[in-house]
């Protein structure tokens, strides 16, 4: 049949062949078909005023053809040739199928010819393709077209419905509830959906066509008897009449979806018209409570008391968090209804809208900015005031504060300063009260501030018109008149004292050059106490000399301590002279110190017994270092020879197990003498740690005339005891090696030769990759299973390391190997012959019973073509002998 390749590759039509299978096998279908594309074809052809009656008929000579395709299409075609000639039909044909073909449809196999003669399988397949083209292929659903969009929109409409699953366009139409749902989902009121029943297809599929043509404008095209008598209903029968619900419903959808539109926009207009009125509404009401609210912030009656504009600033307060932010709200939703308002008419390209007079945003922007204007003005109004009614409560009571202050410290101050107490007192007591006395006119001086601060306040005051003024300046007479008192008799005692201070003065300069003098040599007494009888922990000689050098130079200091003693001691008994020379009433004792002249003689006499003490000690410790210094010396002389002797036996060592000189029985010699000469330097060992623990009783715990410690030796001495010891087994296990698998001489050294090359570390031990070198210079072709199996025998540990005792038992091994299989091959032709198996008897004559029936168990039948009973292969043979390994 036809083929169409549209332009997005849409598949029109089944190949002819299927075409002709699907016609000529089953003329029910073809059936369904006529009378289908028949009243699809009339649908189209009725609004030109005409239809056909037979459709291979109607359409030979080409006229009706070109007029559907010029209904369905909307477009004019060619001028069709009016001749009753054959030529004529098809040359109308012909221009019917070029219409179709520059729509993108391949048509093949369909010639004017078969149509003009009334070939109805070719007359039936033009009109599928024309069906396909013109009502199918533009059916779009959710990126899916043509068959696929309209079984997508049928499965898309049916869903909701009870026992209607469309899966195809056949067999799921049958029971005809398929086209009831579609009817149903679009025109409810024409199909009562819940009487149909599943089996009753012929009521069901009667009723849909019935409606759909009665209703719908959609022709009868199917016929319901048809459809439930065969198995399988025609598919394009069944595409034809659906996609004319598809167009018939989609028609209806637009019609509908402009309706919406219609309503849509009639919202949006009611809603834009609710939307202005609110905003007028709520613009009114918003400069109203403006202008309502602003003679209010304006008001500056001022308040006399405290408590009166402190409500006042609480009412301000009410009013900024309960009454404003409603209305900050509600200026704020102004604003975005008024934006919102405006986008929507912008978006339905309708005029922006104006407001009222006065009622624009800017309006209440501006009456908005005057309200905070007023209320910023008030606030600062009220703060004022507060601030000044605080500062009147302030000042009132600052003046009491400070008159109450002076009035307890004025208070005996008077009887104080009349008194004649000097006259009797001693030095101490006259020094102390021309002190005193000193200090009160300090503080005399200090409170001038203070009564010049209560002037100033109730000057202040009165300025202020505070109310109870006058008895504020009452009280700040009384305070001027008792100061100038004071200031009077103030003077008076002062010339009193300092004619008394004259005749003791000289007792008063002897008594604070005693305490100038006797304290800090009082403290030097006390630090060269604290000195002499303080521990000392030193390590060195060095820090002991350095304790008896400071020592010393205090002793030297001490003839000169004694003349600053004599000299304080010599102050007090001046002034214990003056004392009975005039008779003085010396009572008290010195008021510049609590040193007396017996606790200076004590503690000098304390500091020269502790002088013999602390040298006694410094000489103890000074030989105590120098035991621990000989004891470091004798140490570090031994440590400082077998520590580097160790160093040196480890690299002979070293050099031995790696060098080639000699047999491996001479190496082995060498090294058993360097193993004797080891075991004998022993001693020397022994001797050290005996030194080593008569250094750790001393607690020594550096010297600094070795780098070597007890640990290290130690450690370096257990080392080389265990290297010569391994060193000296490898030899031996080389020379069993050897020896078992007769290797000789220049082969080990071949080894060693090859072993210490690619030891490139020279550490005796080949790492993973330069054992892999060794192996590729030695012509080993290794690929990375072959060397993982070759380091799982010299490195079972898995270590990453290959040991020369490891390389030789490996290479010794891969010798052995060759000449294993060399013995296989020569055992076989010794045995064989000249044949390619050995029999049974053969090795129970050639071997003790016991083996050759071992090896019998283990071999596998020879199969060759010249095998016979008993015969046995090679490759058995051999691994029987050897083992798979080995070969």
């Amino acid at each position: 049949m036809d083929h169409y390749d549209g332009e997005e590759g849409i598949d029109y039509m089944q190949q002819e062949d299927d075409w002709d299978r699907d016609m000529l096998l089953d003329p029910a279908w073809e059936k369904q078909q006529r009378k289908t594309f028949t009243a699809w074809c009339n649908s189209h052809l009725r609004k030109a005023g005409t239809q056909i009656e037979n459709i291979e008929e109607d359409f030979r000579d080409g006229l009706k053809l070109m007029l559907l395709l010029e209904v369905i299409s909307g477009e004019r075609l060619a001028k069709p040739e009016r001749g009753k000639m054959r030529v004529h039909k098809i040359s109308n044909v012909n221009k019917a199928l070029d219409f179709i073909a520059s729509k993108g449809v391949k048509l093949v196999s369909i010639g004017a010819e078969e149509i003009v003669d009334g070939n109805a399988k070719m007359t039936l397949g033009m009109i599928w393709t024309i069906i396909l083209r013109f009502a199918i292929q533009d059916i779009s659903v959710e990126e899916t077209s043509a068959k696929e969009g309209l079984l997508l929109w049928c499965q898309r409409k049916t869903a909701p419905y009870k026992n209607v699953n469309i899966q195809n366009f056949h067999i799921s139409w049958k029971d005809g509830l398929g086209f009831c749902a579609l009817i149903h989902r679009h025109r409810p009121e024409l199909i009562d959906y819940g009487k149909l029943r599943k089996d009753d297809p012929m009521t069901n599929l009667n009723t849909a066509f019935d409606v759909a043509e009665k209703y719908l404008d959609i022709p009868k095209m199917l016929d319901a008897e048809d459809i439930v008598g065969t198995a399988r209903p025609d598919e394009k029968a069944i595409m034809t009449y659906v996609s004319s619900f598809y167009h018939a419903f989609s028609g209806a959808q637009k019609a509908e979806t402009a309706a919406n539109r219609i309503c849509k926009v009639l919202a949006v207009n009611q809603e834009n018209e609710q939307l202005m009125e609110d905003y007028e509404k709520l613009a009114s009401d918003l400069l109203e409570w403006i202008r309502r609210t602003i003679p209010w912030l304006e008001n500056r009656a001022p308040e006399n008391t405290m408590h009166a504009m402190q409500q006042k600033l609480e009412d301000f307060r009410d009013y900024r968090r309960l009454h404003k932010p409603p209305k900050v709200q509600e200026k704020c939703q102004l604003e975005i209804n008024f934006n919102t308002l405006q986008t929507k008419l912008r978006l339905s390209n309708r005029p922006a809208f104006m407001p009222s007079e006065g009622r624009m945003v800017s309006d209440i922007a501006n009456a908005w900015g005057g309200l905070e204007q007023a209320e910023k003005g008030y606030e600062e109004w009220l703060l004022n005031e507060i601030r000044r009614l605080e500062r009147l409560d302030h000042l009132a009571e600052k003046f009491r504060q400070k008159a109450a202050i002076h009035e307890a410290w004025t208070e005996g101050k008077e009887e104080m300063l009349q008194q004649k107490d000097f006259e009797t007192a001693s030095l101490s007591e006259i020094k102390a009260l021309l002190k005193k006395h000193e200090a009160f006119e300090s503080d005399l001086a200090a409170h001038q501030d203070r009564v010049e601060q209560i002037a100033a306040i109730a000057q202040e005051l009165n300025e202020l018109d505070y109310y109870d003024s006058p008895s504020v300046n009452a009280r700040c007479q009384r305070i001027c008149d008792q100061w100038d008192s004071l200031g009077a008799l103030t003077q008076k005692r002062s010339e009193a004292l300092q004619r008394t201070e004259k005749l003791l003065e000289t007792i008063d300069q002897l008594y604070l050059e005693f305490a100038k003098r006797a304290a800090p040599f009082n403290n030097w007494m006390e630090g060269a106490m604290e000195d002499l009888q303080d521990t000392f922990i030193v390590h060195t000689i060095e820090e002991i000399q350095g304790l008896s050098t400071a020592h010393e130079q205090f002793k030297a200091t001490l003839p000169e301590a004694d003349k600053e003693r004599q000299a304080i001691l010599g102050i007090h008994n001046e002034v214990s002279k003056i004392v009975q020379t005039y008779h003085v009433n010396m009572a008290g004792t010195n008021p510049y110190t609590t040193i007396n002249p017996q606790e200076i003689n004590a503690k000098w006499d304390k500091v020269r017994q502790l002088v013999p003490q602390r040298d006694q000690a410094l000489i103890e410790e000074h030989a105590r270092q120098q035991n621990n210094e000989r004891l470091r010396k004798q140490f570090a002389n031994q440590a400082n020879v077998i520590g580097p002797w160790i160093q040196t036996k480890m690299e002979e060592i070293g050099r031995i197990s790696i060098e080639m000189h000699g047999t491996l029985e001479d190496q082995l010699s060498h090294l058993r003498q360097y193993e004797k000469s080891i075991v004998n330097y022993k001693p020397k060992i022994d001797q050290l740690e005996g030194d080593h623990q008569l250094i750790q009783e001393a607690l020594i715990f550096d010297n600094k005339h070795t780098n070597y410690t007890m640990e290290h030796i130690r450690v370096g001495w257990e080392q080389l005891l265990t290297t010569i010891a391994r060193t000296i087994n490898e030899i031996e296990n080389q020379i069993l090696t050897r020896d078992a698998k007769g290797i000789s001489q220049d082969q080990m050294n071949e080894f060693r030769a090859s072993f210490n090359h690619f030891d490139r570390k020279r550490t005796g031990i080949m790492d993973a990759e330069d054992f892999r070198t060794c192996l590729i210079s030695m012509g080993y072709n290794l690929g990375e299973a072959e060397f993982s199996r070759i380091m799982s025998i010299v490195d079972p540990n898995r270590l990453g390391l290959v040991t020369f005792q490891a390389f030789i038992d490996f290479m010794s091994r891969e010798t052995a190997d060759t000449d294993t299989a060399d013995q296989v091959m020569a055992s076989f032709k010794v045995l064989a012959g000249d044949k390619n198996y050995i029999l049974a008897d053969e090795l129970r004559r050639e071997l003790p019973p016991d083996q050759a029936e071992y090896c019998i168990a283990r071999m596998a039948p020879y199969t060759g073509p010249d095998a016979v009973p008993g015969a046995l292969d090679y490759m058995s043979f051999s691994t029987a002998l050897y083992g798979e390994s080995d070969l």
